[in-house]
């Protein structure tokens, strides 16, 4: 079932994007060649926790972090460790929060330092999926009509949207209906309502989709190994055009 939120309801879904920005935007300035994920995703934690949130991405069905930290040819889920950051690496981060009964989710893909110019072009591009789905994002519109301008970008630029992880709505769950596929037809899927929370989240591979689950049941990898680039935030659909609660307003 869509939950339909209201006025009030964005709003406060804005105070938890806020936040979410806020910790994201922390964090990615202090990815570079040496640094430990582990360190990242407790700075999270404390930062999260000191302004009245909840990472949720802890504990939620089981998963023991509060970041997604997932370097190179791995998609999402990837567990911050204690291994430094590498010159050449790229690094997806996945974060969502708790903050008074609503949910925010957001991710990023950055290089580590120097990166091939193959690796940051397709960050650029994944960071442009994610925006040709947002183009899409009007009442009356289908979510076929957002999956379809995600796929179309990748694969115009010789990429490969993810097939078996998607976007979904969000609210006070923080995976709520409909799901929001990466690839697809326009016209069909959910008609797109005002009151809607959705999260449009791109995850494009320099090769082919299938992926693996490592051993810790989580870590999500293109069976290929080739590189992957994260790119997500949290939207409200309104009658005025969607707004993007997961971006602070002087970033708009």
């Amino acid at each position: 079932m869509i939950s339909l939120k209201s006025p009030a309801q964005i709003a406060m879904m804005r105070r938890s994007g806020a936040l979410l920005a806020r910790v994201l935007r922390l964090i990615r300035g202090m990815i570079a060649p040496g640094v430990k994920t582990a360190e990242l995703d407790r700075i999270a934690e404390d930062t999260i926790r000191g302004a009245g949130g909840t990472p949720s991405f802890k504990g939620y069905r089981g998963f023991p972090y509060t970041l997604c930290m997932s370097p190179d040819d791995q998609v999402v889920h990837g567990f911050p460790n204690g291994t430094p950051l590498r010159e050449g690496q790229i690094l997806s981060v996945d974060a969502g929060l708790l903050l008074d009964g609503w949910q925010a989710d957001g991710a990023f893909t950055v290089p580590v330092g120097v990166v091939t110019p193959q690796a940051s072009r397709l960050i650029e591009v994944t960071e442009q999926c994610f925006y040709k789905g947002l183009e899409q994002v009007r009442v009356g519109g289908r979510i076929g009509d957002i999956s379809a301008a995600v796929e179309g970008h990748a694969r115009a630029h010789g990429y490969t949207p993810i097939r078996d992880l998607c976007g979904h709505g969000i609210g006070t769950q923080l995976h709520e209906d409909p799901e929001v596929p990466n690839f697809g037809q326009a016209g069909r899927g959910v008609r797109l309502r005002a009151g809607m929370v959705i999260c449009i989240e791109p995850m494009i591979a320099a090769g082919d989709w299938p992926v693996t689950i490592g051993e810790d049941g989580w870590t999500v990898t293109t069976r290929d190994h080739s590189l992957c680039a994260h790119y997500e935030h949290t939207i409200a659909v309104t009658e005025a055009g969607p707004v993007l609660l997961t971006l602070p307003d002087e970033e708009a």
